[in-house]
């Protein structure tokens, strides 16, 4: 679905994508990996639109999208959450939720005058959806909740609740379980594998938390100082010389990959 070619992003003389090169499958949950400052959000954010990159190609579907704008790419079936949440606090749960699909016929003043039946039953079928939504990721008791008092974890449930509201085909998760205790990770991992196998969503994930990575993704990229090092199964990019090399320094590099393949 996702082909990225030779992708550079540089900010002055820091090269935060130096040159990566992968593929993400149609159906498939790809794992991102790498220590900190690997260049993985960088990426995100160029393949999401949010940056324009220096230079390389981004294609989906065989179509080059390479430096699209976010909503563009939105309407696309391309959709990203973030690190850190982006709610809107002040509104409820359920409205978070049906605010996301676009060109909504009340946005229009005249259509307020025009269309109000069809407001009407366009509104009553967003909530219908939005209320779907919170009952699959079992928060429906939060509906009428200000999303700003949510938890860390119940924010990530709401940023993936929303790429349920439109035919989302690829989403790009950044980091969904940082802060989440790990009752509510569980959760977010049964609502990231039945949107996979039952709606056919594409998923590709930023993480660094291995067990939650080897749960949900097969395969596995591992970046480092912005290109990618290994890819493969969890096991064999755990067990790759390069990538312990990585995330841990030479000095540990001989005793870990002992204990890897024990």
């Amino acid at each position: 679905m996702i082909s990225v070619q030779d992708l550079h992003m540089h900010f002055g003389g820091f090269r935060a994508v130096d040159g990566a090169t992968l593929t993400i499958e149609t159906g498939s949950i790809t794992g991102l990996i790498g220590p900190n400052g690997a260049g993985k959000t960088t990426l995100f954010n160029v393949i999401a639109g949010n940056l324009q990159p220096t230079s390389g190609q981004v294609f989906m579907d065989g179509e080059d999208i390479t430096g699209l704008p976010p909503h563009a790419l939105f309407g696309k079936g391309l959709l990203r959450t973030f690190q850190i949440a982006h709610e809107f606090d002040s509104m409820t749960v359920r409205e978070n939720l049906m605010m996301v699909p676009g060109q909504q016929l009340g946005e229009s003043l005249w259509n307020t005058w025009t269309a109000r039946r069809r407001i009407r039953a366009q509104e009553k079928e967003l909530l219908r959806k939005a209320d779907e939504v919170l009952e699959f990721l079992t928060i429906s008791h939060l509906r009428d909740e200000k999303a700003g008092n949510l938890s860390g974890g119940q924010k990530k449930l709401l940023e993936l609740g929303r790429t349920m509201m439109v035919d989302a085909k690829i989403v790009f998760l950044d980091e969904v379980g940082a802060g989440v205790n790990r009752t509510l990770l569980n959760t977010i991992g049964d609502a990231i594998l039945e949107l996979n196998r039952d709606r056919g969503y594409t998923f590709c994930m930023i993480e660094h938390d291995m067990d939650f990575i080897g749960r949900l993704c097969d395969p596995v990229i591992c970046m480092a100082e912005g290109k990618v090092l290994a890819e493969g199964t969890i096991q064999e990019v755990k067990s790759d010389e390069r990538v312990i090399e990585a995330y841990l320094g030479t000095g540990l590099k001989n005793k870990v990959v002992q204990e890897a393949s024990a």
